[in-house]
């Protein structure tokens, strides 16, 4: 039996395998409880834990937020019903139109209802097992590496760590517990930058196939977005890899080939299959994929030339009664830059584009609390670890791993900041395992050398700078457990000054003792390019605890990496404040994100931009935070049609909209919207979901009749009244729609509540051709659509007016009926001519 000394000063002991334990099921069950016998003890149980603490966090409540996004929603269900409709993403189970994504996302979520059944539980649990599964690649990524490096309490305590900090990140939370492409997307980027990493190790290409199969996969769920991290990955691998560089651009290659592949195959379906037996490509003007991914889903987010897109220009209420032909302004241009001081009320500040193009956007108020709680402190202990790395040998794995990670947040970081386009707070959580990651490799390099000032300068940073941070974030809500900040900035400080000078107080850690010293345990990796096995104890000596090879460290062939090495002496005051300072480190780091996050757990998400914390329940009615930037009936473009930071307009109060909203909500909301559609009796519309305290609804569960006149949204799903239900199910079976209606959003709330299908004119913006009038007079004459529902948005951003077209030739040709404020054309019977 050995005894391994680890330096965090975890004695552990490895010994012949308990007999029992080689056979049967007892024994594969404490293999698999108790995992690798080089790990510590406590550390495959705590992971456990936490995967399950994390599970605990994005399944609660679940349902609540009923069927989140009802754009993607509507797509799930469709999927369940035509297999067709699964393959090409359709909104739609007749198949007039996609969604405007690919439908790769969605594919998960239709296997789950086709085996479940299509609900909201079987259409969400997979978001939130995916967040459950992140969050184990974040720590299995920090783990590894640190372990090959340093050793495996190291690598534990900062995998640990790294995961919990991504689990508690308010934007995680928000989004593995919805419906959006972002969950799917999160985790198999993460997949590939661990598996480039992993390919690093040896120079393996198995895994660079791998790590191309899933970025390609990634494109099929949000098309360019996954190629973000693709300049940072080939350039550390060209950089750092093992072998010769033309292999290793071989490899990068092959790759590539891997990723053409795995993503090439749906779009030479789509491409290669007729339009006429394909539903039309939403989001594209032209009826193909490759528009829909180079411009409004691609170059169009940088530069803001996004055709058809919801960013400016005037939107018309089509058909609404009392609106009809009313035109508004529905959003301005981009917001100012944001800055970094208190706003004076919650999340206040950023226009539709989530804020200015600038570095400091991420720290803005609409983004900043969603996801830059540690982003502060993963840029210093990136820029530190790098210091921690050294005069490294070019493919030193510590060093590659930290530039694969922390380049890919830089990367992505910028484009998020920068473009022009569309952008919405909820993207940025492709940036949580990126910051987690950074963060627990660069803190697990510096925590191997904290007996150097310099490391422990790093940590204090790090942990002051987070300290700081959180109560700049916190004090943007004052009104929400205003205490919280206070304490966050009392903890961290208390933290920074003990992890500097904790050291100095108690005799610097290691001066001059002697040590026991072991080389790195069998199978544990290359532990600072040293041979694996067992080796014998040593005792050897290293002035001040610095690394081999540091002025004054005598290097010997038979001693291990100092960074195996650790004081077999020490006072136990010195370790009971060093792990103080930890603790205080730690939770002032994850205090603030974690009270965002269990906030974010608590209220109901819906609508089209959901966002995490306390004000932020989603958006659509009673969802939008005070000082949002968004241009709602009328307001002058490029500026806010709430008073930036909340603060009182003429005739507002708290930050109110006119019209009566409170607590940011739209005008109208508490009392008639424009047209007279009410909406909903809640009074405190910005918490816990659209339309009033209790979810969605409103309060008490009363009916929302939509934001825009007529109950048409741009944003959320309609909600049609039962009798408008009961209504559209009549002889359902015989018609290829059982309705048709402008824009996705509305015809979903049409379909989820029907069960049937119904066609979105104009796909989500109502500005997608199709179907042409030519086209719909045709489906008419074939008796495929039922009704057509009046009240709709027009085109906007140069985007085309069939929606105008066809509701002018239904008004000419059939007769209307209002039912619940809303109205409704039966296409079966013609006015007499």
């Amino acid at each position: 039996m050995s005894t391994i000394s680890s330096s965090s000063e975890v004695v552990y002991e490895i010994g012949p395998s308990d007999p029992g334990t080689e056979a049967g099921g007892g024994g594969r069950f404490r293999r698999w409880w108790r995992g690798p016998e080089s790990d510590p003890r406590w550390a495959r149980p705590s992971l456990l834990g936490l995967l399950i603490a994390a599970a605990v966090l994005y399944l609660w409540d679940l349902s609540a937020s009923g069927w989140a996004n009802s754009f993607y929603s509507a797509a799930v269900q469709a999927g369940t019903k035509s297999w067709k409709a699964m393959l090409f993403g359709s909104l739609d189970a007749g198949n007039a139109i996609t969604v405007d994504k690919p439908p790769a996302a969605l594919w998960v979520m239709e296997i789950s209802g086709r085996i479940f059944g299509f609900n909201s539980w079987s259409m969400l649990a997979p978001q939130a097992l995916m967040g459950v599964a992140t969050c184990g690649v974040v720590y299995g990524a920090v783990k590894r590496v640190l372990t090959r490096t340093h050793n495996a309490t190291i690598g534990s305590v900062a995998g640990l760590l790294a995961a919990a900090a991504l689990a508690v990140t308010p934007v995680a939370v928000l989004m593995f517990k919805f419906n959006n492409p972002d969950a799917l997307l999160t985790l198999l980027l993460t997949l590939a930058v661990y598996a480039v990493v992993r390919a690093q190790e040896n120079g393996s290409t198995r895994w660079l196939l791998l790590a191309g199969t899933l970025i390609g996969f990634a494109f099929l769920t949000k098309t360019l977005q996954a190629f973000l991290i693709l300049p940072a990955l080939t350039a550390v691998y060209l950089a750092t890899g093992p072998g010769r560089f033309l292999r290793r651009l071989w490899q990068i290659l092959a790759a590539g080939a891997a990723l053409v592949a795995s993503a090439g195959w749906w779009i030479a379906i789509v491409q290669l299959t007729p339009a006429s037996s394909r539903p039309y490509i939403g989001g594209s003007q032209h009826n193909s994929f490759l528009e829909l991914t180079f411009g409004y889903n691609g170059f169009g987010r940088l530069t803001g030339n996004e055709t058809g897109s919801v960013t400016g220009g005037p939107r018309q209420f089509i058909d609404a009664p009392g609106q009809t032909g009313a035109t508004t302004q529905l959003f301005g241009g981009p917001g100012g830059p944001p800055g970094f001081g208190r706003t004076g009320g919650p999340r206040a500040g950023g226009g539709f584009g989530g804020g200015g193009t600038t570095w400091q956007r991420l720290f803005g108020d609409d983004i900043g609390s969603q996801v830059s709680w540690l982003l502060p402190a993963a840029l210093v202990l990136f820029v530190f670890g790098l210091w921690a790395a050294g005069r490294a040998r070019r493919a030193d794995h510590a060093r590659s791993a930290l530039l694969a990670w922390g380049l890919s947040l830089l990367s992505t970081a910028a484009v998020f900041s920068y473009m022009k386009g569309i952008f919405h707070p909820y993207y940025t959580i492709a940036l949580a395992p990126l910051i987690a990651v950074t963060a627990g490799i660069g803190g697990g390099m510096l925590w191997a050398r904290r007996t150097e000032i310099v490391a422990r300068i790093g940590l204090a940073a790090a942990v002051g700078v987070t300290a700081w941070w959180s109560f700049e974030l916190l004090a943007r809500t004052p009104d929400w457990n205003g205490w919280l900040r206070f304490l966050v900035a009392t903890v961290g400080a208390i933290g920074a000054v003990l992890l500097v000078v904790g050291p100095m107080v108690t005799g610097r850690l290691g001066r001059g003792a002697p040590v026991l010293e072991q080389q790195q345990e069998q199978g544990s990796g290359e532990g600072l390019g040293r041979g694996q096995g067992q080796g014998s104890a040593v005792p050897g000596w290293v002035p001040d605890g610095r690394l081999e090879g540091s002025p004054g460290v005598t290097a010997d062939a038979d001693i291990p990496a100092a960074s195996e090495r650790v004081p077999a002496r020490n006072t136990a005051f010195s370790k009971a404040l060093r792990w103080v300072a930890v603790t205080l480190g730690v939770s002032a780091a994850l205090l603030g994100p974690a009270a965002y996050a269990v906030a974010t757990t608590k209220a109901a998400h819906t609508g089209s931009i959901p966002s995490a914390g306390p004000f932020g329940a989603s958006f659509g009615p009673g969802g939008l935070p005070a000082g949002g930037g968004f241009h709602i009936f009328g307001g002058p473009a490029g500026g806010n049609v709430f008073p930036p930071g909340g603060q009182n307009g003429p005739g507002m109060q708290n930050g109110q909209a006119p019209g009566g909203g409170q607590n940011g909500q739209f005008p109208g909301m508490n009392g008639q919207p424009p047209g007279g559609s009410q909406g909903g009796q809640g009074s405190q519309g910005g918490q816990n979901g659209p339309g009033g305290q209790n979810g969605p609804g409103g309060q008490n569960g009363q009916p929302r009749q939509g934001l825009f006149p007529g109950g048409t949204n741009l944003l959320d799903a309609s909600r049609p009244s039962a009798q408008i239900q009961a209504l559209l199910k009549q002889n359902a079976s015989s018609y290829r729609w059982v309705a048709a209606a402008i824009g996705a959003q509305n015809a979903a709330g049409y379909q989820l509540s029907t069960g049937d299908p119904v066609m979105a004119i104009g796909g989500f913006n109502g500005s997608d051709p199709s179907p042409t009038l030519a086209q719909f007079q045709q489906y008419v004459a074939q008796h495929k659509i039922h009704y057509y529902i009046g009240g709709g948005i027009g085109p906007a951003n140069g985007g085309a007016d069939v929606g105008g077209a066809i509701g002018t030739w239904v008004k000419a040709h059939f007769t209307a009926q209002t039912i619940d404020n809303t109205t409704i054309y039966d296409l079966t019977a013609p006015t007499s001519s």
